[in-house]
């Protein structure tokens, strides 16, 4: 069953004059349940004007031109700079307890109880004293992790994440991925992740969308994609991650013991 049917999707933002400038042309995919569909591509080629329209969030001068967006159950989002999303004078358990409320009608206590556990499902140590922390208190990963007990409040059934590790380092960065695979299991939802980096894609995802200039150049199944790539974009894509791959192996290999 599809969560996310998207349909010939055509975006645009004032040009020059009275023109406008055709962000997206076309851009058509679906994310099944539950699965993970990576959207990939550099950066301008429409990938958060594609979340951002999913989700209702774009600007009031973007327009959305034709197409058709169907949401089979709840959305959630979570996005590159966490602490930017985060209300820097809210405690960060109560930003997520103020989303059990809005979703549940709960009382402030059960509510503040319901973020202590999403705060430890996302593996945040010590919850209890964590839940009275402001967001410059903690450190990108543990505001990560904030955020996506955010979007775990409403129950969603699909997970945007919007290149959910961009200021992360390496080591963060494969805990959080690795956390959102640990939740896609308990919870049985749906992830679109949102990146340019085709090496996270590899090891995280069923099928990739390739998007370049606002358009979908290629879709399928991750590990075709990798192996048999057949735009020539695509093929630029995967073949950068082998170079930096041999880069990586040589630089091992010429290290001094």
């Amino acid at each position: 069953m599809s969560v996310l049917p998207v349909d010939a999707l055509t975006v645009s933002f004032p040009g020059l004059r009275d023109e406008r400038h055709q962000v997206l042309d076309g851009v058509s995919f679906e994310v099944g349940r539950p699965e993970t569909v990576a959207l990939v591509g550099e950066s301008g080629s429409g990938k958060s004007v594609t979340a951002l329209s999913i989700m209702g969030l774009l600007p009031q001068t973007a327009r959305i031109d034709r197409g058709e967006i169907a949401t089979n159950g709840k959305l959630a989002m979570i996005f590159q700079s966490p602490r930017a999303s985060l209300n820097p004078l809210v405690k960060a358990g109560d930003q997520i307890a103020r989303v059990v409320r809005l979703r549940a009608g709960e009382g402030e206590k059960r509510a503040k109880a319901d973020a202590v556990e999403l705060m430890e499902a996302v593996g945040i140590d010590d919850p209890e004293r964590r839940y009275h922390a402001y967001p410059h208190q903690l450190s990108g990963g543990m505001a990560q992790r904030i955020m996506i007990a955010m979007a775990l409040a409403t129950r969603p059934q699909l997970l945007i994440a919007d290149e959910p590790t961009t200021a992360l380092d390496v080591t963060i960065q494969k805990q959080i991925f690795d956390l959102l695979g640990d939740l896609q299991r308990r919870y049985e939802m749906s992830i679109l992740l949102i990146t340019h980096d085709l090496a996270v894609v590899a090891e995280t995802s069923d099928r990739v969308i390739v998007l370049y200039q606002g358009r979908v150049v290629e879709s399928g199944p991750a590990h075709e994609i990798f192996e048999r790539p057949q735009h020539e974009y695509t093929q630029r894509l995967v073949g950068s991650i082998l170079r930096a791959d041999r880069r990586v192996a040589l630089s091992s290999v010429e290290a001094p013991g």
